[in-house]
């Protein structure tokens, strides 16, 4: 770890569960997010205090960060709830903690680091001021932004910022979402998005003619933002977030060992920046983005505006293998020989764009047997959605983290001493009397300690040995106690040593950016209109889930007229009007502002 280092960049990975997040640790995250039993904005990842405090507890040993999300908007009967779970999060040990609602910065808290989630829509240099200003200590940014609005943002502000580098990518700009709660009573606010936008639509013109059918418009590619990291951190990013609490263990496991290659890549080539936790990673995979889940990937708005966002899909496509070139009855032939196995899943999509799926029976060469042939042409691109031999490597032991420590001993007639001094600079000493006898072989005694002390099998430490002479003999079983003596107290030494960082929020009377809030500000208690008030908002509207009913359910920077090539501005297509998105009985209105480059989608009543 480059402890001279100005500023430190972060791996955030997501965590599930307690394992999870202990698998995101191992494979390099220098910190993890996790949701509580209730009020995160992914209800099905809910965890009992218990495992956090244990996931605290073994992040701690590397120096690496628990932050805990309580980033769902809260009704006035949930306040106190929230805030005893927020008291809770500081005693169990966790970093911070990510929140939505601006209630919570109306409380008597601990002092805990607050975080601005994304769902508070942080988009503009003023916004972002905004929650620096309050006593947020991080915010964590839109996804829509691209490098140069971020470096602008960074230019007016000192606060932490956190970007997503890698998943799922919301259609909508995250917290201004309302499609699910209005057309289903599931609120994406509240951590139980339907996740409408993934169905497939038929979309038509304002003369009612349709322009394509059945199709996913909504349902956008993953994000992949690794070859901009280093243009990330010029522009003002110093943690890089990758999405996925309802991903399973082996995605965190591949994706967070794959961004810590990239991110260590850099490191090691610059003087300004080190990583913020200890330890290094060895891995027994070689890690792959394309091999786990996925629709495809984009770089979304990074260098502006670009099509081929949208991933034709809800479901995961994975690696592409290939396309193939002949057919018979029961198999087909790639023009590629080495990517697929017995047992893959593989997908591809039909003459009329649907994604479809079989597995690959048998494999042999570039000639495959799937269990099924239907859909499969001369001409269709194959990619293996399900990976046998890659997911049985990380189902079992795939990483391994250490962290440095350079031991010396010296023996003298009557004591031992040892002395340890870590990468983090943390040291201990111990002495252990003995009373031993002259050893016959000296060189083969200093050789067996160099040995047993190399023995640290899954202990977090890994020790560089300096030794130079042993006259006396002493058993394996004493040096063995030796060295676990050591390590309990270099592990001790460390957990006494590690300082969370502590932050109070001080009420003050800063001016919110606007003095009136639509239903978009999701004010849906008492202390959250309180707050705004406070900062010189006069006019509050209350959030979507307490009755408002909203003019408009999304609002997004993706648009599907520049997606299609329709956009009378930027393409110099004809001018058209609104387009319309109907699926079953649902039918909703897209509304174009040319002006802002974004569109609105609302609901027609049938």
């Amino acid at each position: 770890m480059n402890r001279r280092a100005i500023k430190t960049i972060e791996l955030l990975a997501p965590a599930k569960n307690r394992e999870s997040g202990e698998a995101a640790i191992n494979h390099g995250a220098d910190a993890v997010y996790i949701g509580a039993s209730r009020f995160g904005a992914r209800e099905a990842a809910g965890n009992g205090f218990a495992d956090i405090e244990l996931l605290c507890e073994y992040a701690h040993r590397y120096y690496a960060k628990v932050y805990l999300t309580l980033n769902t908007i809260l009704y006035d009967n949930e306040l106190e709830q929230a805030r005893e779970m927020l008291v809770q999060a500081y005693n169990t040990g966790c970093d911070a903690v990510i929140v939505q609602d601006m209630a919570l910065l109306e409380m008597d808290l601990p002092p805990i680091p607050l975080f601005a989630s994304t769902q508070t829509d942080n988009y503009s240099p003023e916004k972002v001021k905004f929650l620096q200003d309050v006593g947020f200590e991080r915010v964590i940014l839109a996804r829509e932004l691209s490098l140069k609005q971020i470096a602008e943002i960074r230019k007016s502000t000192t606060v932490e910022l956190e970007f997503f580098v890698h998943g799922s990518v919301c259609v909508s700009y995250s917290g201004r979402c309302y499609l699910s709660e209005a057309l289903s009573g599931r609120s994406a606010n509240r951590g139980c998005c339907a996740q409408l936008c993934r169905l497939p639509f038929d979309l038509y013109d304002d003369k009612g003619v349709k322009i394509t059918g059945d199709k996913h418009l909504l349902s956008l590619k993953d994000l992949n933002m690794s070859e901009y990291l280093e243009d990330l951190i010029a522009a003002g990013v110093t943690s890089f977030k990758i999405e996925g609490r309802l991903k399973d263990i082996a995605y965190v496991k591949n994706i967070t060992a794959y961004y810590r290659k990239c991110i260590d890549k850099i490191l090691d080539k610059s003087d300004g920046y080190g990583k913020s936790s200890s330890g290094n990673v060895e891995l027994f995979f070689e890690p792959d983005v394309e091999r786990s889940f996925s629709r495809g990937f984009t770089t979304y708005f990074a260098k502006g505006r670009t099509q081929g966002l949208n991933a034709g899909t809800a479901k995961s496509m994975g690696k592409y293998c290939g396309t193939v070139v002949s057919v018979s009855k029961r198999s087909f032939v790639l023009d590629n020989t080495d990517l697929l196995a017995n047992g893959d899943g593989v997908c591809f999509f039909d003459n009329s764009g649907k994604l479809l799926g079989t597995r690959a029976n048998s494999v042999d060469g570039n000639t495959i047997t799937p269990l099924s042939m239907d859909g499969i042409r001369v001409g269709t691109k194959i990619f293996r959605n399900s990976d046998r031999l890659f997911d049985k490597k990380l189902a079992g032991k795939s990483a391994v983290r250490k962290i440095h420590a350079e031991v010396s001993i010296e023996i003298s007639e009557d004591v031992v001493y040892i002395k340890a001094c870590d990468e983090d600079c943390v040291e201990v000493d111990i002495s252990i009397p003995h009373s031993s006898e002259k050893a016959i072989d000296s060189d083969k005694m200093l050789k067996t300690i160099i040995e047993q002390f190399g023995k640290t099998g899954n202990d977090i430490f890994d020790f560089r040995i300096n030794c130079q002479n042993c006259e006396y003999f002493f058993p394996i079983s004493a040096i063995n106690a030796w060295r676990r003596q050591l390590i309990l107290a270099l592990a001790d030494e460390r957990r006494a040593r590690y300082k969370r960082k502590e932050s109070t929020i001080v009420p003050s009377g800063i001016a919110y950016i606007t003095d009136e809030v639509d239903f978009t500000a999701n004010v849906s208690n008492s202390l959250a209109e309180r707050f705004y008030r406070r900062h010189g908002v006069r006019k509050i509207e209350k959030a979507v889930e307490s009755g408002t009913v909203p003019k408009s359910l999304m609002y997004n920077k993706y648009c599907i007229k520049f997606e299609l090539g329709m956009c009378p501005v930027k393409q110099g297509a004809p001018k058209s009007g609104d387009l319309f998105l109907c699926h079953a009985n649902k039918k909703l209105k897209l509304c174009f502002d040319c002006k802002k480059c974004e569109v609105e989608i609302r609901r027609i009543e049938n």
